[in-house]
């Protein structure tokens, strides 16, 4: 299956719930995009409107040979207020599983993917001593929807995340080649939360860990301590917190160079993305094979794709994105699973302009469209497609 990946290798892609759902009015970034005087160019507002039209998404995720879709389900839906958890919300995502299960999808599971409730964010969020166990008490209430998934991811992009709260504090943006510090604080409630719940995952028999997201840095010559400063807190730290775990994840697009005076955008003679990210598909092979030497686990790609207009480049990134990892898995990495990000066009932290996704949609309608990209990676995934070819 699938060029040779081996028996047993996941095949999908991914998504996260405020990307697509719409309507997450209970979260933290829902009241940052409707502020008065928010720098956020564009709110979320009903997204894709796959709340509704989920069963759509995982029948084309299905149709086209994938047999994996990572979703998230957010914690703002499910405990709106502190300490009410809706049954309703929790029904929601059981149907979302059992629709999985109808078509012959294999849900992985991710508990946080950015976004937090309302209330947990003004009451101090991830800077919190509380935050821990206001974690671990939703996780505690959606433990029951964890046994139907192969995987469950804790927090998602942990290291992105302590630094959107330290760009916050600071008043940075988040931009590849000028990424903030993260905040220490943050940092530290979020690797104890990420802890007490693989404690609790466990519980239910599921293999869990969590996905990082390295921004692949290399150094010019005689910034090689500079790169290992500016990379520990940014994400090395994170991994090394996935030590004893079941497995662990790795999201990877670009890369980012390190000069004497720090980081630098990627210049203007390279190919970039609609991020305006370089377009550098050995990312990702990069990003797993630094992930197993630190943590020693095996590796799932979580998250890798490209934000482009021309599906075509889409193909092309992702070929030789899979090529690369191939060539680490011949030298000896235990990779385990590939999920393409995006399934849909979403919803990309402030714009819908960079578009990510297997699927686009009418912003009027939803009507769904397929790319060409989603039936090539089908065939990939069912191995009728040879990279090569």
């Amino acid at each position: 299956m699938g060029h040779d990946f081996g028996d047993g290798f996941i095949w999908g892609a991914a998504t996260a719930a405020h990307q697509i759902e719409g309507n997450n009015v209970n979260s933290d970034w829902w009241a940052r995009e409707h502020a008065p005087g928010t720098p956020i160019p564009e709110p979320s507002g009903d997204a894709a409107d796959s709340y509704h039209r989920y069963a759509e998404d995982i029948r084309l995720l299905a149709e086209s040979g994938l047999t994996s879709y990572r979703f998230s389900l957010e914690w703002a839906r499910i405990e709106p207020v502190e300490g009410h958890f809706s049954r309703a919300e929790l029904d929601h995502y059981r149907r979302m599983i059992a629709c999985c299960a109808e078509h012959g999808v294999t849900p992985l599971l991710t508990l946080h993917h950015f976004t937090s409730p309302r209330w947990f964010t003004e009451d101090g969020g991830w800077r919190e001593e509380r935050s821990v166990e206001r974690f671990a008490r939703y996780v505690e209430a959606v433990l029951p929807l964890l046994d139907a998934a192969s995987h469950v991811f804790t927090i998602n992009e942990p290291n992105i995340l302590a630094m959107m709260i330290g760009g916050e504090k600071g008043g940075e943006e988040l931009q590849a080649g000028s990424l903030p510090a993260p905040d220490p604080v943050a940092t530290r409630y979020l690797i104890a939360a990420h802890k007490r719940a693989v404690e609790l995952v466990r519980s239910v028999g599921v293999a869990v860990g969590w996905p990082v997201a390295p921004q692949q840095f290399f150094a010019d010559p005689g910034a090689e301590e500079m790169l290992k400063q500016y990379a520990y807190p940014r994400e090395i730290v994170f991994l090394e917190a996935a030590r004893g775990d079941d497995f662990v994840a790795v999201q990877a697009y670009t890369r980012t160079r390190i000069t004497l005076d720090g980081p630098v955008p990627a210049p203007e003679t390279v190919e970039r993305t609609l991020t305006g990210w370089e377009y550098y598909p050995p990312a990702i092979a990069e990003a797993a094979r630094l992930a197993h030497d630190i943590t020693g686990l095996p590796v799932l790609v979580s998250e890798n794709g490209i934000a482009t207009a021309d599906d075509a480049r889409r193909i092309d990134y992702t070929r030789d994105a899979l090529r690369a990892l191939r060539a680490e898995m011949d030298a000896g990495l235990p990779l385990f699973g590939y999920l393409h990000w995006s399934l849909l066009d979403n919803y990309e932290w402030g714009s819908y302009k960079p578009t990510f996704g297997l699927v686009s949609w009418d912003p009027e309608t939803f009507a769904r469209t397929p790319k060409p990209s989603l039936a090539w990676l089908g065939e990939v995934a069912r191995g009728v497609r040879s990279l090569d070819d």
